[in-house]
């Protein structure tokens, strides 16, 4: 593939589009219209518009843009910019503030998938991120080839989840409960300690 030059900005929008085209395919959605992405996204139509314009004619007036092959198109992008998609198990306090940030800073990084228990926050996207039920997480996890985890769950519950993504296939494991994890010898654990890290969110 051809390179194509286009802007930061531009770039890392280019996740936020992907997964919400994700979320369209599996509700069997077949072509969108740049103001519903933009409704949806919070990301202006004419914005949208111009962004895909780096790409050629993704669209055709009149009609949107088909899913699949819009969706298929970011993805051979993505993948050829080594983006790293994280999945976020846990939405409460702490996990919607991770959610917020997203890894604004590093334009490589992304939450791509997140799961929780609480039926307030199953099948709504946000922060851009589509949140599952803790039923789907490893294929899910699976399907979207995500190898690296963030885990804000209940400590009580910690292990049972670790041992769940371990499943998955998972190689990374950032872990902000307070108990130590037991894991295979082939993923990496890595501690966070909330007294030392301060979160931006707004």
């Amino acid at each position: 593939m051809v390179e194509t030059k286009i802007p930061r900005a531009t770039a890392k929008r280019l996740p936020l589009y992907y997964r919400y085209l994700n979320t369209l395919h599996d509700d069997g959605k077949t072509r969108v219209s740049s103001t519903e992405l933009a409704d949806a996204i919070h990301v202006d139509s004419a914005t949208i518009r111009r962004d895909f314009s780096y790409f050629g004619a993704l669209g055709k007036r009149g009609y949107g843009y088909d899913v699949d092959n819009l969706m298929e198109f970011f993805k051979n992008i993505l993948h050829q910019d080594r983006l790293t998609n994280v999945a976020l198990v846990g939405v409460g306090n702490l996990g919607h503030a991770l959610l917020n940030f997203n890894f604004h800073q590093d334009s490589n990084i992304r939450i791509s998938a997140a799961f929780d228990v609480n039926p307030k926050n199953i099948n709504t996207i946000q922060g851009g991120v589509p949140i599952y039920p803790m039923s789907q997480m490893v294929t899910q996890l699976k399907e979207q080839q995500i190898s690296v985890v963030i885990l804000t769950v209940p400590s009580d519950v910690a292990q049972e989840v670790a041992n769940q993504v371990a499943k998955a296939g998972v190689k990374g494991i950032l872990n902000f409960t307070s108990i130590r994890l037991s894991v295979p010898d082939d993923i990496r654990v890595h501690n966070v300690d909330l007294t030392r890290v301060r979160l931006k969110t707004t």
